[in-house]
């Protein structure tokens, strides 16, 4: 396998992962515009935010191997 390359197997996990951080973060963020508790409204927020940096820096590792 060339230098530079991401096997496949990994790829298939980083994909995987992508996916998950992306699901998580969207429902964070319904929960976090639905719930009426002020406190849960920012746990659910801040949530979101964390799946949403962690979906970044896997796209942009992902963007990092083209």
């Amino acid at each position: 396998m060339p230098t530079g390359m991401i096997q496949s197997k990994s790829l298939s996990i980083l994909q995987d992962q992508l996916t998950h951080e992306f699901i998580a973060c969207k429902k964070a963020e319904h929960y976090a515009q639905t719930f009426q508790n002020a406190e849960l409204k920012t746990l659910a927020g801040e949530l979101a935010n964390c799946h949403k940096q962690r979906y970044d820096r896997l796209f942009n590792y992902l963007n990092s191997w083209q």
